[in-house]
């Protein structure tokens, strides 16, 4: 295992540091939506999403040499999925959250990439998850941390419906 930094490194640190602003913007708007009535539905699964992040980050660090080679056409398709991430979010507004919060009476959020899939997120998540260890040539990591999100996000998906399952359409 070599420790030293190179084209992969950077590019996990980049991708930790817009985690953890995106973590300061849900923080932020799960306490205001907490404040407005909101409630908070599934907090028992969160830890494995915070878990299976950090391990997943940590895991193509470790596992990936500084020197190895990149495959910049899924390094572009990375980089047009944090440009997906950043729509959902900006779509959702103050309703954008890593947790799953319930507002009563809010409406459901049909715009932007909300229009034509239900739950975008969760879809940029999972490729993420896979596409940028096969950027770096991690196939098993691709494989075991894309089979694990998809089974976390089939719980998720489960408890937000339920949670949502009576909102009137924006």
């Amino acid at each position: 295992m070599d420790l030293g930094f190179g084209w992969p490194q950077a590019i996990l640190v980049a991708v930790a540091l817009q985690r953890l602003v995106e973590l300061v913007l849900s923080r932020r708007n799960t306490a205001a939506l907490i404040r407005r009535g909101g409630r908070e539905h599934g907090a028992g699964h969160y830890p494995l999403f915070v878990l299976l992040h950090v391990a997943w980050l940590v895991a193509l660090y470790l596992l990936t040499p500084p020197d190895a080679p990149l495959n910049w056409p899924l390094i572009a398709v990375f980089v047009g999925l944090q440009g997906a991430r950043v729509w959902v979010i900006a779509s959702l507004g103050a309703y954008w959250t890593t947790r799953v919060i319930s507002v009563p009476d809010a409406p459901l959020v049909q715009r932007g990439p909300y229009r034509w899939v239900r739950h975008p997120n969760y879809w940029v998540v999972l490729a993420e998850i896979v596409i940028l260890p096969l950027a770096f040539g991690q196939v098993v990591p691709a494989v075991l941390f894309g089979i694990a999100k998809a089974l976390l996000l089939r719980h998720r998906i489960r408890v937000e419906e339920a949670a949502l399952a009576d909102r009137p359409a924006s």
